[in-house]
């Protein structure tokens, strides 16, 4: 299965890694108008969070892939997500199996050092400025902060950002085994989190790119499984408006299952998510 979900906004992107999986379209770096834009104004962004209709997706969930789910939990106490980022379901699909699994903790790959902000916009819903939220790769978007907002007003929400600062000499698995040692230290024994990341961070097995996130998560966590999802077509924003190529049809049901003794989540179109992006120095 191809693996998309790189962050950045080099060539490959989120999704450009995927051989046959995405196009790239649209008209560079600059926000769009012709669907849904990104935005580039705090003011724009949080009209856009108010906005943003939290909403059920109407997951359907094999028992097998139910319980698979559960024993990656009870053994490690983690399920990892693999997503390409910039999609607008993408929050959607965590909330729907936060709530299938009855997860309160939550684990994302933005910089830790948003923690503040965010702890800070959930208490008053109104979100301050801060340089990391610009990226416009497509990890942070609208709708992750209104499903945040709406999350830790129906009960109690850890949220754990696991992303930080990178070396100039670090290599992409070094990046990766600090980001797993981010989400073990925050998530100890005991704890049932939910961890998302692009979707070449969360195999649990070594990868053509080295070592990933969740292969340095299974030697400590043994047991612990991913879910990677698989988008049918549709578009998304990563740096860029880009789109997948078509692989379901629109008629299929938004589906946990399993596939070759892998979980998969099927999303049979993805629309393009509001997210912020400013030009960056």
């Amino acid at each position: 299965m191809p693996r998309p979900g790189r962050a950045g906004c080099d060539a490959g992107g989120a999704g450009g890694v995927g051989a046959g999986l995405v196009q790239v379209s649209g008209d560079g770096n600059r926000c769009h108008a012709d669907s849904v834009p990104c935005v580039a104004s705090l003011q724009e962004f949080q009209q856009a969070i108010a906005e943003f209709a939290v909403a059920d997706l109407g997951l359907v969930i094999e028992p097998a892939a139910l319980a698979a789910g559960r024993q990656s939990l009870d053994s490690s106490g983690l399920l990892l997500v693999g997503e390409t980022h910039g999609v607008g379901e993408n929050p959607l699909l965590i909330r729907a199996l936060m709530q299938a699994f009855g997860l309160t903790s939550l684990a994302l790959e933005w910089g830790e050092r948003l923690a503040p902000v965010i702890e800070a916009f959930l208490a008053s819903r109104t979100l301050a400025d801060h340089r990391w939220l610009w990226s416009g790769d497509g990890r942070i978007t609208a709708g992750h902060l209104a499903v945040l907002a709406e999350r830790a007003a129906a009960g109690p929400l850890q949220l754990i950002l696991f992303d930080g600062v990178i070396g100039a000499d670090w290599s992409w698995s070094r990046r990766d085994e600090a980001m797993a040692r981010r989400i073990q230290a925050a998530s100890p024994p005991g704890t049932r989190t939910l961890a998302v990341a692009g979707g070449y961070h969360t195999p649990t097995a070594p990868i053509e790119l080295g070592v990933p996130m969740g292969a340095w998560l299974a030697r400590q966590r043994p047991g612990v499984r991913e879910i990677q999802i698989s988008y049918g077509g549709g578009r998304f924003y990563n740096c860029e408006p880009r789109q997948f190529d078509r692989r379901m049809s629109p008629q299929q049901p938004v589906r946990l299952h399993q596939h070759d003794g892998e979980l998969v989540l099927d999303l049979p179109v993805a629309s393009e998510a509001v997210v912020p992006h400013r030009p960056q120095p």
